[in-house]
């Protein structure tokens, strides 16, 4: 029954804050004030505008919405309850940040269906949105046909003061705006709260005008706690404007309705409390339990799942006529969203020998991406204003571009961490494009959280890093990685490569494209290629099928060996050829490449014996970076030829030797371990 004070609208915004509270005090932990405030916009936006299927949160032409705000979680779960996702049960709600809870204590793509991206880290999600508005872009611009729109939808994204202060939103929404995503809208939850306290500590600019400068359409609404025509008004004028990306400023309380605690930051992060419950309800004339929702509420949220239905109808019939028409392009687009690769793909990945010249791996990486646009259509990427030196551009493909979105080249500026988030972006909008990202090692300092997020949030992108030791030279200590390979290989579930030669770097690009495919593992999964700016020569024994093992014998002596030569990427072949040495010597010696650690962890124990047989103890690491990590496989972290310290500046060549990297030094080291 509708509290008589209370219009249906009210009623239905009031349940989505008192299931955001109810939450939060049962579970004693978590951010009630965010959902609150923002209760009337999203409400709003999920009634009057947004086009999806609760019944099925995957169907393709949805809007994709991101709470970049992830703390709020409690306003999406409350939504996705209320409008009829089956993967939201009010048990669900009812078990808000416990153990293996569909309700995480921030949004989890991969935990929660209906879920578009993993959110949490401000500012990460206002760039996811812009990556999945440029996936539209580009997928509109390769399907869409005069007579037929098959790839038409929104992204929508609620973010606040915090994601507005990460450095990481600039990047990504300066972008966006010179691209023109005008299907891309944010409402931003301006409540002049932070954890500190009132933003005037800290955040005093204008963020309009900043958006403004940025080529977005700017709107405000002064009266977000109140007024859902003039939030609805902007919501039409946003999707009006369609040469820009749209910020409506929405500015609102924190806590709306805590008769105490409102517009404080003690309301930000914590449950309000059994007594500020109490007076929340007698504030905003709701007589009902804990965790009870109106009847006349949901069964108006719930006509969501009719229309979702029609919706999704509509789109299903227009697919049909799409594939009497063209149906080429149906065939391609349904291949590449059901995550299929084309029988046969790796085929056209290059294969080289000794007697093909020296190469540095990036350059082969370059070859190797090209071969892949050939036969992929899919891939789409770009580096952070280092393509000529990433050798990341597709060649003939043209770049992604307002009024080129079929462009296949993506040129993100210096952003590496904004690059980062809108990978993931494009990666989780589920279309099956495959994006890929590049920039030196050393600058995957500037991206970790979003190369983070990606392993975490099964993004299926390609990280390409070029550059990878002390060997690029003159630049110096600040642009040498040295701790960076140790570092990533550290992050859970990402795949790192450090490819050794030509066959090497193809047999990682055919783990990279099948795991960001969710091929060869139960999810998909995000890859790292470090690749080396120096030439390398193409060594007998490798292959890309060795690459995909993760370690495998290069080469070897008769009978029980003295000692394992352990290399990766541009050392592999100075253990090769110190093995050379060793054995004219009368040694008896194994050489092992490992490009990837976690490719090797992956085989059974029998493989990984007959590579790294338990009887032979003596062994050396050789890798161009620090030694940390390398006893799980030589025994002690000593037993390696490693870079424990910061690069100099100096030719890359004299670099190399001065730090030890040259056969001579590996012989000795050998000689010495053996004693």
């Amino acid at each position: 029954m509708v509290v008589a004070s209370q219009s249906l609208e009210e009623l239905c915004i009031n349940s989505i804050r008192f299931l955001a509270i109810d939450a939060v005090q049962k579970a004693n932990s978590g951010h009630p004030g965010l959902p609150m405030g923002a209760a009337p916009m999203a409400f709003v936006l999920w009634d009057r505008f947004m086009r999806y299927n609760p019944k099925n949160p995957n169907w393709f032409n949805r809007d994709r919405f991101v709470l970049s705000a992830g703390h709020g979680c409690m306003l999406q779960y409350a939504l996705l309850h209320l409008t009829g996702y089956d993967s939201v049960s009010m048990e669900d709600i009812k078990q808000f940040r416990q153990w293996e809870s569909k309700t995480p204590g921030h949004p989890e793509n991969f935990v929660t269906s209906g879920v578009e991206v993993t959110t949490g880290p401000l500012g990460q999600g206002i760039a996811n949105g812009v990556g999945l508005a440029m996936a539209e872009a580009h997928l509109a611009a390769m399907f869409n046909k005069p007579d037929c729109t098959l790839v038409d939808h929104y992204t929508y994204v609620i973010l606040g003061d915090g994601c507005n202060m990460e450095g990481i939103s600039g990047e990504a929404c300066s972008l966006a705006g010179h691209l023109g995503l005008g299907k891309l809208i944010a409402l931003y939850d301006d409540n002049h709260i932070s954890i500190d306290g009132s933003t005037d500590l800290s955040f005093t600019e204008d963020v309009g005008k900043r958006f403004e400068a940025y080529g977005w359409h700017v709107v405000s609404v002064p009266e977000g706690n109140t007024n859902l025509e003039a939030i609805a008004k902007a919501l039409e004028e946003a999707k009006s404007v369609t040469d820009k990306p749209s910020l409506i400023k929405v500015t609102t309380t924190i806590g709306y309705g805590s008769p105490n605690k409102a517009n404080t930051h003690d309301v930000h992060g914590a449950a309000l409390g059994d007594a500020e419950v109490a007076a929340t309800r007698e504030h905003l004339g709701w007589n009902y339990e804990p965790f009870v929702v109106p009847e006349d509420a949901l069964s108006h949220f719930r006509k969501a799942v009719e229309r979702g239905a029609s919706y999704e109808a509509e789109w299903n019939e227009t697919f049909a006529q799409y594939k009497t028409k063209y149906g080429e392009d149906a065939a391609l687009f349904e291949r590449m969203v059901s995550g299929k690769l084309p029988e046969n793909w790796d085929q056209c990945l290059p294969t080289y020998t000794p007697d093909t010249k020296a190469d540095a791996t990036r350059n082969q990486s370059g070859a190797t991406l090209n071969a892949i646009a050939g036969t992929l259509p899919e891939l789409f990427g770009g580096s952070a204003d280092l393509a000529p030196s990433n050798k990341t551009l597709i060649k003939g493909a043209g770049d992604f571009q307002k009024g080129n979105y079929g462009g296949k080249n993506l040129r993100f500026g210096v952003r590496e961490h904004g690059m980062g988030a809108i990978c993931n972006g494009i990666a989780l909008h589920n279309s099956g494009l495959l994006p890929y990202g590049a920039t030196f090692l050393v600058f995957t300092d500037y991206m970790r959280n979003a190369i983070r997020l990606s392993a975490l949030s099964h993004a299926g992108v390609i990280w390409v890093m070029t550059h990878d030791s002390i060997a690029l030279g003159e630049d110096g200590p600040t642009h040498q990685p040295v701790e960076h390979i140790a570092s990533l290989r550290a992050i859970p579930d990402l795949i790192v490569l450090r490819p050794a030669d030509g066959n090497e770097t193809s047999g990682a690009y055919k783990v990279a494209v099948e795991r960001a495919k969710g091929i060869g593992s139960a999810k998909k999964q995000a890859s790292l290629l470090a690749l080396s700016r120096q030439n390398l020569p193409n060594l007998a024994g490798t292959s890309i099928e060795n690459t995909l093992k993760g370690a495998y014998v290069l080469s070897d002596s008769e009978g029980t060996p003295d000692i394992i030569l352990i290399g990766t990427g541009g050392e592999l072949y100075l253990c090769a050829e110190a093995a050379d040495k060793l054995r004219a010597e009368g040694k008896k010696v194994r050489v092992v490449s490992m490009p990837s650690w976690e490719l090797f962890e992956e085989q059974d124990a029998a493989y990984k014996e007959s590579v790294l047989p338990q009887g032979v103890t003596t062994r050396l690491a050789v890798e161009a970076g620090i030694s940390m990590g390398w006893g799980r496989y030589v025994g002690n972290e000593d037993n390696t030829i490693g870079v424990n310290t910061f690069g100099v500046s100096s030719p890359g060549n004299v670099a190399l030797e001065k730090f030890g990297y040259t056969v001579e030094n590996i012989v000795n080291r050998a000689k010495a371990l053996l004693g």
